[in-house]
């Protein structure tokens, strides 16, 4: 493993202990890992989104991914919003790449880690919005400024909203059909693809599921789309087989979503 991938890993192991034991600022490591995760670039974006009044605070992980980490924020007004870091490292670079080229919206863009970091960053946040405009149950996005996005929390006082993989489902077959919907409305009005949809990708809160970590989101004139909707369909299905719940076959769900009838 390439040195600096392992020093991701062992930075995401760290944030996520911290994650699960609420000890962000109250300990010596605590303060350690937030100097690695916030660097000057992203400190000084967080300083600027708090000149804004769009945060006041942040207080805790909630997750870490391949290319960032998610925080719970605290706004002026007291509620919580969710505070999306990508990391400006080589290592994202590398993860992020082979989503952005072929993607009519960012011609032109140079090799550049740092600007290709951005311009993830621009296009989850405008991914979300086309999703959400669609008719699909994503976090609201309210804000994003260089390697940052603050969207809505999803989750109460006490926890962030459980992965789907996590929950025992009331409703399991009207879940499954939701998020078929969802797909099928990212499909044909946001006109995007997924491309990386699993029970990791789907939170939920209050029985209702949420689409999340949108940034590898594709257009659906990408010359990969299909393949990545195959890929979406096909691990949708996978889990929900695994909890016994009856579904379509992955070429009936393809047609639905493309909105392709019978012959």
């Amino acid at each position: 493993m390439p040195k600096e991938d392992s020093h991701i890993l062992t930075l995401d192991r760290k944030v996520e202990k911290l994650r699960l034991t609420r000890s962000f600022e109250s300990s010596q490591e605590g303060r350690k890992v937030m100097d690695e995760v916030f660097d000057n670039l992203t400190l000084g974006a967080i300083f600027k989104l708090t000149c804004e009044k769009r945060i006041s605070s942040v207080d805790f992980p909630v997750s870490t991914g391949k290319e960032g980490n998610v925080f719970r924020a605290t706004a002026p007004d007291g509620t919580f919003v969710a505070l999306k870091i990508y990391r400006t490292s080589n290592a994202t670079f590398k993860n992020i790449a082979k989503y952005i080229e072929g993607d009519t919206r960012f011609k032109g863009l140079t090799g550049n880690p740092r600007k290709l970091i951005y311009a993830w960053c621009t296009k989850e946040f405008k991914n979300l919005n086309r999703l959400e405009q669609a008719g699909v149950r994503v976090p609201h996005p309210r804000r994003f400024l260089k390697n940052v996005i603050v969207m809505d929390y999803i989750g109460d006082g006490v926890m962030a909203a459980p992965q789907l993989r996590s929950v025992r489902l009331d409703g399991p077959q009207k879940v499954y059909r939701e998020i078929v919907r969802f797909m099928k409305r990212a499909f044909q009005k946001a006109k995007l693809v997924h491309g990386d949809l699993s029970e990791y990708n789907i939170l939920v809160h209050e029985g209702a599921p949420y689409i999340i970590d949108c940034g590898q989101a594709i257009l659906t004139d990408h010359p990969n789309a299909i393949d990545f909707l195959k890929r979406d369909v096909k691990n949708v299905n996978r889990y929900f087989r695994s909890i016994d719940v009856k579904v379509w076959s992955d070429e009936t769900v393809l047609r639905y979503v493309q909105g392709v009838r019978e012959k």
